[in-house]
This record gives structure tokens, C-alpha cells and sequence, in this order.
């Protein structure tokens, strides 16, 4: 059975126009008018923090070091989202895809095994403790997702030419003793981030059989 899949591109957009621009898609892929839909985009820097209290992960005034600081409905912890970094929020029906969450997960952290693996000759790995993937013990992917009814929101956080330097901001994801790496600190030189963004749509359409 084919699939179809939606892609919007909106370039650098703040998290809360993304965060708006998310829900106004769940809606609309909640009442079937659209079909599932993907947002690729990146964001200025800010930190973002799930449902739980996440405040000892933080260890900077985020205004100060030109951050924002936004409270967010999805699961896991403390993030840190910037410029070089490709956001990607899947907005999915689960009842149509016909897996659950842990299965989904692991289709996303796919996309980024695939990739690294075929284009770039890095292998990287899941953590069944901490989900994402994992090139050398530093996490290159994050993820983390919520699902309302069925349908997804957030997804996952690409490090390409990010500024590593700006996790130390912060707990990332709440793990300790974990470094966090980047494309370009694996590859030794920044990337086109448009052509790899080209990359992650190619793969994400693989691994989750869309047309």
C-alpha cells in the first residue's frame, strides 16, 4: 500500500512558531484533511524541556547566553535545539502505520543509522537506555515524541554543523557522563545542511515506506 507524505520546509523558525505550527498540522491530521506531514527546519538557539521539572539540568540563564527557554509537552528531558542542527517534526498517524511507540522510535533512530552508514561510512548504534543514536558514545540524534489520539508531534534533532559548545548549557537529555557529537565534528568539515536535509527526507521516506 503506498503512502503519502507532506514536507514542509519553513528554514529557521523560532520554536514557538514551530510549536504552533505543529499543532495547527496535528489538527488538521487529526481530521484527515492533510496526510501524514513532516517539518524540517532549524531554529535559533533555545532550550527546551519536557513534561517533568528540569531546572538542575540547566546550568546557564538562558537569556544571557542569547537563549530561549520553553516548557514542552513531549517526553524526555532537557534539549538544546541551535543553528546547524535539522529539527524534523513528524506529525504521523500510529493507527495507519500499524506500530506502536517503541516501534516507532526505533524506525526514527533507523533513518539515522541508514544514513550515516550509506552516505557517510559512520556507524552508529541505538541505546535501548537512552533512545537516539550513538556514534562512539555521543549522541548525535536525539529524540523525543508525544502523541495525542494517535497522532504524533515532535520528533527528533540532527547535529550537523552545530556548536557543541552550547550542550554544556545544559544536562542533555538528563544523561550524565554522555558526550554529544556532530556530522561535522565526525566528518571534519561543515556540511551543505540543505543537502543533507535532502538526505534525511530520502531515508525517513525509506525506512517509513512512503511514495
Amino acid at each position: 500500500m503506498s503512502r503519502k507524505l507532506d514536507i514542509i520546509t519553513p528554514g529557521r523558525l523560532s520554536y514557538l512558531d514551530a510549536l504552533k505550527l505543529q499543532e495547527e498540522t496535528q489538527e488538521k491530521r487529526k481530521e484527515g484533511t492533510i496526510p501524514d506531514t513532516i517539518i524540517i527546519l532549524e531554529h535559533p538557539p533555545v532550550i527546551t524541556t519536557g513534561r517533568r521539572e528540569q531546572g538542575h539540568n540547566i546550568f546557564v540563564n538562558p537569556e544571557k547566553v542569547g537563549a530561549e527557554l520553553v516548557k514542552t509537552n513531549r517526553g524526555g528531558e532537557v534539549t538544546y535545539h541551535g543553528p546547524g542542527q535539522i529539527v524534523g517534526y513528524i506529525i504521523m498517524d500510529l493507527h495507519e502505520y500499524g506500530k506502536g511507540i517503541k516501534d516507532y522510535i526505533s524506525d526514527i533512530e533507523e533513518v539515522f543509522i541508514r544514513l550515516l552508514k550509506n552516505f557517510y561510512s559512520i556507524d552508529s548504534y541505538r541505546d535501548d537506555k537512552h533512545r537516539g543514536v550513538w556514534v562512539n558514545n555521543a549522541k548525535i540524534t536525539a529524540i523525543g515524541i508525544a502523541v495525542n489520539r494517535g497522532i504524533t508531534m515532535h520528533g527528533f534533532a540532527f547535529n550537523v554543523n552545530t556548536d557543541l559548545s552550547h550542550f554544556d548549557w545544559i544536562v542533555p537529555c538528563g544523561i550524565h557522563g554522555k558526550a554529544v557529537t556532530s556530522l561535522e565534528k565526525l566528518n571534519g568539515e561543515s556540511l551543505d545542511i540543505e543537502k543533507v536535509k535532502d538526505l534525511v527526507v530520502k531515508y525517513f521516506k525509506e525506512v517509513f515506506n512512503y511514495d
